[in-house]
């Protein structure tokens, strides 16, 4: 099958540091490869992938609106001319890119990774179309734009082959927050349950550089950083990643918001490290028992702290891998339109 993935431009796929959905963009394109599909990857500048990629637009994630006029048109131009090229359209970036195939046999898969706006669905299914399915990163995601059209959750995926398991840890291993260091991901939340608990607490991601979520850090987060018990790594590789969360006895997950879902949360139980998170968004989709503890309050993470020794660490990552493995994803997507 003749398959074009499609990402915005702004982070190139993949991300050296920040970038979910420009991570998972990178590796169905790959998976899809290995199982013997031609891949076609249209993503920003500096992308590549194992087949062919069309680079367009600029890596700027504050762009202008002219500049994202000018990137649809470089996507509507593009598929014109290849439309009968291609079998499936999986488009990870805006759902107006779709406007030149939208009643074109080519089968197409609309994939969001955030909260979704019902007005953009309800116009296009409101247009003559045919083959298209829309997938959220989890059911409640899914919730958020389910007006019209037919919707199926497909999850978050990881190479599992790039984190190692690690089956114990000391009693006295820290907690870990890994995330963007803004409000709605609760590091100050994080923060108050090491503190409370009397354990270290290594933070991991970036930083705003402007607005709210900046002030919020320089004013809230940056003066509790001690390097002694509030230990700040700052933004992550994947590769440091692995190293850290392997290290911790649990990965704290404090979010204030409904989170889509939370591919960190995966990262951490790849490595066996159980997950505490409040239960808000795709928590209770991703955390189980085998995996860690869903909690309604900071009362409850901080009791959970106590209890998260419970777990079984390659339990967790077995259970992880079960569910979330790039090959089980990838055909879960394919799936959408068997062959």
């Amino acid at each position: 099958m003749r398959i074009l993935l499609i990402m915005d431009p702004g982070i190139p796929v993949p991300p050296e540091f920040y970038g979910g959905i420009e991570r998972i963009v990178y590796l169905l394109a790959n998976e899809y490869i290995r199982q013997g599909h031609q891949v076609t990857l249209l993503a920003g500048p500096e992308s590549y992938c194992d087949g062919e990629t069309v680079t367009f637009g600029i890596n700027d994630v504050n762009r202008s609106k002219g500049q994202r006029i000018k990137e649809m048109r470089f996507v509507w131009k593009y598929l014109r001319e290849h439309k009968d090229d291609i079998d499936l359209v999986h488009n990870f970036g805006r759902l107006v890119y779709l406007l030149p195939v939208l009643n074109h046999r080519a089968k197409k898969i609309m994939s969001y990774q955030r909260r979704v706006t019902p007005r953009g669905i309800r116009i296009i299914n409101s247009l003559p179309n045919r083959n298209i399915v829309f997938t959220a990163c989890s059911n409640d995601c899914v919730q958020t734009g389910n007006v019209a059209g037919r919707w199926q959750a497909v999850y978050n995926t990881l190479d599992f082959s790039q984190y190692t398991l690690n089956e114990n840890v000391a009693e006295d291993a820290p907690l870990m927050f890994l995330g963007r260091l803004d409000r709605i991901k609760g590091v100050h939340t994080a923060i108050q349950v090491a503190k409370e608990t009397g354990n270290t607490l290594l933070i991991g991601g970036n930083v705003a550089t402007e607005g709210e979520d900046h002030l919020y850090f320089k004013n809230e987060i940056e003066p509790q950083i001690d390097g002694n018990q509030i230990i700040y790594l700052g933004q992550l590789n994947d590769e440091q990643k692995n190293t850290w969360l392997g290290k911790v006895k649990a990965f704290l997950f404090p979010i204030e918001w409904d989170e889509p879902f939370g591919i960190v949360m995966i990262e951490a139980m790849a490595c066996g490290t159980p997950v505490i998170g409040f239960g808000r968004g795709s928590v209770p989709e991703v955390v189980n028992a085998r995996t860690g503890i869903v909690v309604n309050d900071v009362a409850g993470m901080i009791r959970a702290v106590g209890e998260v020794n419970r777990i079984d660490r390659k339990a967790c990552r077995d259970d992880a891998e079960e569910r979330f493995a790039l090959p089980v994803i990838a055909k879960q997507y394919l799936n959408i339109y068997p062959c």
